[in-house]
């Protein structure tokens, strides 16, 4: 298996605008059978960075199934440098558990030599057969959602069949419009590209805060895969999102609905062990030098996250 650099590597367009590469692993845990990749506890791990929204989602999404002790999961380092996402050394709280290996290259490399794609955080291994299963969140969340429920928490249903359509709906709008666009404000090479993809970003914010008027979350009044999606871009929204990248237009602190929205979604047990601001600090601000050459770490601003939401008027369904 071998791919074309050219294909798998996130680039500009013409128009100066970031696009960013698929991911390339795209096979899928199975509880059901006929799967090279069936669902057992402890047979597979997931690699993140807490610093990455993508990445963040899976750890979330395993929290609130309830699956710590079904499927491990370790950290990179969260300063990259030109070597890509590095591991710890041994003691640290980033080691690689699994193989030992000194950089996430590493795993990628063990599933396919020839490789030439991007490094990229969530993985999900599989310790038996010695490599990668997915590197794709959208897909890993659905996976730990669905497949684990002989091990996991079988009354938390994230993607409830006769709420796909409306999800799945939400979920493009936010990508595109929210998730990725922070990234092409950020990494727009030309005025114009930076321009559209303001415009988007603020113009699907301002769209969900007056959905958040009549709704607890984004599809009716239980959470859904849809909030998970969007979580993790809220939350780094006004620590780094805003500054780095140009996304100044509004904070998240300055909606109403929103920031209580963040708020509700932080409460939720077993979320905010999965945050960690300093690292999503430092990762921007360190490893994407060429937005922030000096290197200078900023010491603001304060976010907090943990006073009264508010959102509880909502009547459950």
């Amino acid at each position: 298996m071998s791919l074309s650099p050219q294909k798998q590597r996130s680039h500009s367009s013409s128009k100066g605008e970031f696009i960013r590469s698929s991911s390339f692993f795209r096979d899928w845990v199975s509880s059901s059978g006929g799967s090279d990749f069936p669902a057992f506890k402890s047979r597979y791990h997931l690699y993140i960075s807490h610093a990455c929204p993508w990445a963040h989602r899976t750890a979330l999404v395993r929290v609130l199934k309830g699956l710590e002790d079904a499927i491990s999961l370790s950290s990179v380092d969260p300063v990259r440098d030109e070597r890509g996402w590095a591991f710890g050394p041994p003691g640290s709280d980033t080691v690689d558990p699994v193989n030992g290996y000194e950089f996430l290259s590493e795993v990628y490399q063990a599933t396919d030599e020839n490789y030439a794609g991007r490094i990229t955080v969530p993985v999900l291994w599989d310790r038996q057969t010695g490599r990668i299963v997915n590197n794709e969140s959208s897909e890993i969340i659905q996976m730990l959602n669905g497949e684990f429920n002989e091990w996991g928490d079988r009354s938390v249903d994230l993607y409830p069949k006769s709420q796909r359509s409306e999800i799945d709906s939400i979920n493009k709008i936010v990508y595109t419009n929210i998730n990725d666009a922070v990234y092409r404000c950020g990494f727009a090479r030309e005025q114009g590209a930076y321009e559209r993809a303001f415009d988007d970003l603020f113009g699907a914010l301002d769209w969900i805060e007056d959905r958040l008027e009549g709704t607890r979350y984004l599809v009716g009044n239980k959470m859904t895969l849809a909030d998970w999606r969007l979580f993790p871009t809220l939350l780094r929204f006004d620590l780094v999102y805003a500054d780095l990248f140009k996304c100044n237009k509004r904070r998240i602190k300055d909606y109403r609905n929103l920031s209580s929205y963040l708020r509700d979604l932080y409460s939720v047990p077993g979320v905010k062990e999965t945050v960690r601001l300093d690292e999503i600090k430092r990762h921007y601000y360190l490893s994407l030098t060429n937005l922030n050459p000096m290197g200078i770490l900023p010491r603001g601003p304060e976010i907090e996250l943990g006073f009264p939401h508010g959102r509880g008027i909502f009547p459950e369904e």
